[in-house]
């Protein structure tokens, strides 16, 4: 019975040592991970060298799979001594001809990284540049507006302010009120070390009022309402609506920007009004649990370690953060391309982007108003 299995025998000739290949060399033999192992440690052994010679002739079967196996083994490059017929031959040269090298690792060079460093510095230009013409247009918008309030896009503000804003309270809420119990469990357990229970009134009220509830509240609205505009305007995009708009002479920023901004500029106050009495709400009740500190003393406690000050300061930080995120989802939308790939990578882009301003505001805010309500 004929043996099928591919083998390479090693023979000495006139001319020197020769590798002989037997068997079948095709995909369904070499198919196998045992074959392919076995083949390939065979192959190891015979390294591709000039004084080896390689005779086919003795091959009962020769696929491309096979004829690839070798080409690499070779190196890419044919034998000085190779023994073949003429159909493997011309197997092997199909073969070399269609095998891709890969291409070279490119040098390192510091005037490629500078040029790349450029390309980024202008992209950030560019998109500096048109979220300033925003901020240019919608001013000009609110001066149309004020001129003449009736033709205004009331219909769209009231159901943008909904949207972002009444639908965003559940959430809002359930991730304050969990935010001010985690608060007040770790810092019961510091200040009882102290006998400082009562100060959990004043760093509660501080931190939850003047920073971490208008924050919370903008980084989940960036999440949530900020992906939602880009998205919106994105699919625009992708069914060309916004070019129909165009024709119709239907100006973008009056009909899609500025009713956004303006709702959520609106909004944004009264949900970090809310996320904070909830983050309030769940700090009172923990410190209730865990210090004895009855609801009826945080309340009375809380205007005394809490100026106003304080409050009117998140109002102003909210404002600033809800017409940033409406603008920087404008911004992203109003550039995603006719394509479904854009449309998710400006989605992502957005709200990124608007966490980091989210983010970089607040901080210049603590900088800039540090005396106000302390």
């Amino acid at each position: 019975m004929t043996d099928h299995t591919p083998r390479i025998v090693r023979t000495e000739t006139p001319q020197g040592p020769c590798a002989q290949l037997r068997g079948r060399w095709g995909a369904a033999e070499l198919g196998s991970e045992s074959q392919w192992e076995a083949v390939s440690e065979q192959l190891r052994g015979c390294p591709a060298e000039p004084a080896l010679g390689w005779d086919l002739r003795e091959l009962q079967w020769l696929d491309h799979v096979g004829a690839q196996l070798l080409w690499n083994h070779w190196q890419h490059a044919w034998p000085a001594q190779l023994a073949c017929t003429e159909g493997q031959r011309t197997m092997l040269s199909r073969v070399a001809q269609f095998t891709c090298m890969a291409p070279p690792p490119e040098p390192w060079r510091l005037g490629d990284q500078i040029d790349h460093l450029g390309v980024l510095v202008l992209h950030g230009v560019d998109h500096a540049r048109h979220l300033l013409e925003m901020v240019g247009q919608l001013v000009l918008d609110l001066v149309r507006l004020a001129r003449a309030p009736r033709k205004g896009p009331w219909r769209d503000v009231s159901g943008h302010l909904y949207r972002m804003g009444a639908t965003a309270l559940p959430i809002t809420a359930l991730v304050g009120f969990l935010i001010g119990v985690v608060l007040a469990y770790l810092m019961s357990l510091q200040l009882r070390q102290f006998g400082a229970e009562s100060f959990i009134v004043n760093i509660l009220g501080i931190s939850l009022i003047r920073e971490l509830g208008p924050m919370l509240a903008a980084i989940l609205v960036a999440g949530r309402s900020g992906s939602a505009i880009t998205a919106q305007i994105g699919v625009m995009r992708v069914t060309e609506e916004l070019d129909a708009m165009r024709v119709m002479g239907i100006p973008h920023g009056f009909r899609l920007v500025m009713p956004r901004t303006l709702a959520l500029a609106l909004a944004m106050p009264l949900i970090s009004v809310w996320t904070t009495l909830a983050a309030l709400a769940g700090g009172m009740l923990a410190a209730d649990i865990a210090m004895d500190i009855s609801p009826s003393y945080f309340v009375q406690a809380l205007p005394a370690a809490v100026k106003v000050g304080n409050l009117g300061l998140a109002m102003a930080k909210s404002v600033v953060f809800g017409a940033f995120i409406a603008l920087i989802g404008c911004h992203w939308g109003l550039r995603v391309k006719p394509n479904t790939q854009s449309l998710g990578e400006g989605t992502t882009a957005s709200v990124v982007s608007s966490i980091t301003m989210v983010i970089i505001v607040d901080a210049l805010f603590a900088v800039a108003f540090k005396n106000i309500g302390i």
